[in-house]
């Protein structure tokens, strides 16, 4: 790679290393916890539906607060509402815990305490998205990404296998535990990272002015709004299809637990060894080759959809790892390079809500549907229907054009007031 220096050249800033701990130490728990939730769904509730409910319940405070969660990281600083929404992250994650644990729990429990988390979830996406640009050079924006990329696609490997062990043995509510605490353990090593909070503006527009800036920014942005528009879909295929019909579909064939989980770990194989690869090519048109990997997105559902193999479904999740972080490092880029900082949180913010705004209605609706159309058929179609819809965002001549800027600015300490 030509440009910023070495891969390990961002680990120089003080200020990343203690940012890339934080999200490492996170995301060991995180890995655990879509597994154990999963499961500790169908413990209280062995229903397809039910699963819908607890993951929409998470979705919909997701959808509701992301926009929210933009103006204020860009109005009191990225870290500090980091480290509010992990420290609210951390109380409804150890909660349900505790009642997963102690075998109390009912299914309207996880549904407040998923909502809860969702909300903490929401507020927080937007700031960390946003604080990358601030901790190293806009040359090394690439390497950074990568250095926060290997380390946590390696523990992706291993934290859904452990949990779908730790399922079978001694049940899902200590996987829970485990990321409730990692919540604690990143806030900590957040404290560390010092930045300046954002300058305050003379005559501060409000939060909704601030809303129709970013607002303007999106529709004004092609590539932006077409490849959140495509998302919008994509996800609601994912989190219905895939996310909520495998565990079930799982539990109702010889994949057992313990094989969903190794499905999921050979998707985050998937990340790793893309993610290693990655260090060595710049992506000089980096939506364009993210848009075709992410198709592969629709492998697992597919594969799963003809029959449901271990074998089969472990190595269509895998090839749809490697396309999910091709598009992820391209996307980032894209945002990173393009967006100006002042406008980054409140564009990741729409970009999020854009994203997310129809998982609720894939989690709710597929359940029922499954039960009309049979599990299997209607994976078969999700998988198509998403491989597809991904193709299709090429269309956009300003998707498939966008290059990478050459320009190298300073690292930005102080957000522009």
């Amino acid at each position: 790679m030509s440009d910023g220096g070495s891969v390990l050249a961002p680990l120089r800033e003080t200020n990343f290393r203690y940012y890339a701990l934080s999200r490492l130490v996170d995301r060991a728990g995180s890995t655990m916890a879509g597994v154990a939730l999963a499961f500790a769904v169908l413990e209280v509730s062995d229903s397809a539906t039910a699963l819908g409910i607890v993951l929409a319940a998470y979705s919909i405070p997701m959808v509701v607060f992301l926009l929210a969660g933009g103006v204020l990281a860009d109005t009191f600083g990225r870290t500090l509402v980091m480290q509010a929404t992990n420290v609210l992250s951390a109380v409804s994650q150890l909660g349900m815990a505790a009642l997963v644990i102690s075998g109390t729990a009912e299914l309207w429990h996880l549904v407040v305490l998923a909502a809860l988390n969702g909300t903490a979830t929401a507020a927080g996406m937007p700031a960390m998205a946003g604080l990358l640009p601030q901790l190293v050079p806009r040359a090394q924006l690439q390497q950074a990404n990568l250095v926060l990329a290997v380390p946590e696609n390696a523990l992706m490997v291993l934290g859904p296998a452990i949990s779908g062990l730790l399922v079978v043995t001694i049940g899902p509510g200590w996987a829970l535990a485990v990321d409730g605490f990692t919540y604690v353990a990143a806030t900590l090593l957040l404290m560390r990272v010092r930045i300046p909070p954002p300058l305050p503006r003379e005559d501060p527009p409000g939060v909704l002015a601030d809303l129709r800036e970013g607002w303007t920014y999106l529709t004004s942005t092609t590539w932006l709004w077409v490849v959140v528009a495509s998302f919008s879909l994509l996800n609601a295929i994912t989190s219905g299809a895939f996310n909520t019909l495998g565990p079930v579909l799982a539990t109702e064939t010889d994949i057992g637990e313990g094989g969903w989980g190794l499905i999921r770990s050979a998707e985050a194989v998937g990340f790793l060894l893309c993610s290693l690869v990655l260090i060595k090519i710049r992506l000089r048109r980096p939506l364009l080759w993210g848009m075709v990997a992410i198709a592969f997105g629709g492998a697992p559902m597919i594969a799963l959809g003809i029959e449901p193999v271990l074998v089969a479904g472990a190595v269509a999740a895998f090839a749809a790892g490697i396309g999910s972080q091709v598009f992820g490092l391209g996307w980032d880029l894209a945002m990173r390079e393009h967006v100006p900082d002042e406008m980054l949180s409140r564009a990741y913010s729409y970009d999020m809500l854009g994203s997310f705004v129809a998982i609720p209605i894939g989690q709710l609706t597929i359940g029922p549907l499954a039960a009309v159309f049979g599990v299997q058929p209607v994976m078969l179609i999700a998988g198509l229907a998403y491989a597809t819809l991904a193709l299709a965002t090429l269309a956009s001549r300003s998707v498939r054009d966008l290059t990478r800027v050459t320009t190298v600015g300073p690292v930005a300490t102080t957000p522009t007031p």
